[in-house]
């Protein structure tokens, strides 16, 4: 037996800390000893607040959830820890697992990614949200020489906005409302406008902010004929749109992108575990390093979650550090 602490979310906002009793890895599977987890923002302070629609609840659990929303419920999914027992290939690897802030555990070989050397295990955290970056760039297409804005200097959008920048002649600009994310922008090698400076007639828009009026900006900035790619997630907030102005007239179109599945333009060639080793080997890239902007004891995770829900801490990836578990 190998006695594990995991985070749990109690109620709105708040959450504790619980043991959990691993049992040894049979044929098949591996023990991972956790080093850091992330916070994935967004999603994770809509389960917090216990904003999961119930109809959603089924494709919103995580793949290694306990529990059922609303609470209480073990959730996360931006885990990077070592191999400490099974396959002799994997044993000491440093792997990435969809597992929730958790100390230790066990799961099917099959469930876990090797990170590259040159990735270190901190920024490896985010393949999560470079995974889903992949995907909202799959399903938005993007050709050469495109303008693309990202409204929303999330982790989400800044990853978004860092591997368009990688495709030839695509001119990137990042929007927030925060001029404080300029930085953030320069780092990553694109442009940044506040709202007020938006620019227009952009080819796509991508809008990751996760609020009604990132959403009506987009539609506003995007050229005429245009696509405006929705890669947030309301939970059970409701969303107005001005669809009775120009949006038919100037016939634009709005396309869902959400990781759940692999966009119809890879479906038959790309699997989500291709995806996800995909996204990982992207993380050798150090600009990613940009979106690391705090870090906390696994001890301080009831307090670190309780701010993110009130809105007291407004990092990119804040991640958990376990390495003395």
């Amino acid at each position: 037996m190998v006695e594990a602490t995991a985070f749990w979310i109690d109620g709105p906002g708040t959450g504790s800390l619980r043991s959990a009793r691993l049992t040894a890895p049979g044929d098949g599977e591996l023990l991972v000893r956790t080093l850091h987890t992330g916070v994935s923002r967004g999603t994770e302070t809509t389960v917090l607040g216990g904003r999961v629609p119930q109809s959603e609840h089924d494709r919103m659990r995580a793949p290694f959830q306990e529990g059922d929303f609303p609470w209480p419920v073990k959730y996360g999914y931006l885990n990077v820890g070592v191999v400490e027992d099974g396959p002799s290939a994997l044993r000491g690897r440093t792997v990435f697992t969809l597992f929730p802030h958790q100390s230790a555990f066990v799961v099917p070989v099959d469930a876990v990614v090797p990170v590259p050397d040159a990735v270190p295990a901190r920024r490896a955290v985010l393949a999560g949200a470079v995974e889903t970056a992949v995907t909202v760039l799959w399903d938005a297409a993007p050709l050469l020489g495109d303008r693309l804005t990202v409204v929303g200097a999330g982790m989400i959008g800044c990853s978004v906005a860092r591997l368009a920048a990688g495709i030839p002649g695509v001119e990137v600009v990042l929007m927030d409302t925060d001029p404080s994310k300029r930085e953030v922008a320069v780092r990553l090698g694109v442009g940044f406008a506040l709202p007020e400076d938006a620019p227009l007639d952009r080819d796509i828009v991508v809008n990751a902010s996760g609020a009604e009026a990132g959403l009506r900006l987009a539609l506003e900035t995007v050229v005429t004929e245009g696509e405006v790619i929705e890669a947030s997630w309301y939970g059970d907030r409701p969303v107005s749109l001005p669809l009775g102005a120009d949006f038919h007239a100037r016939r634009l179109t709005i396309r869902a992108s959400q990781v759940g599945s692999v966009p119809p333009r890879r479906r038959g060639s790309r699997t989500t575990r291709d995806r996800l080793a995909l996204a990982v080997d992207l993380l050798r890239d150090p600009a990613f390093d940009a979106l690391l902007t705090g870090e906390s004891s696994w001890r301080d995770l009831p307090r670190v979650m309780a701010a993110l829900a009130d809105g007291r801490t407004a990092d990119l990836c804040h991640t958990i550090d376990w390495t003395d578990a």
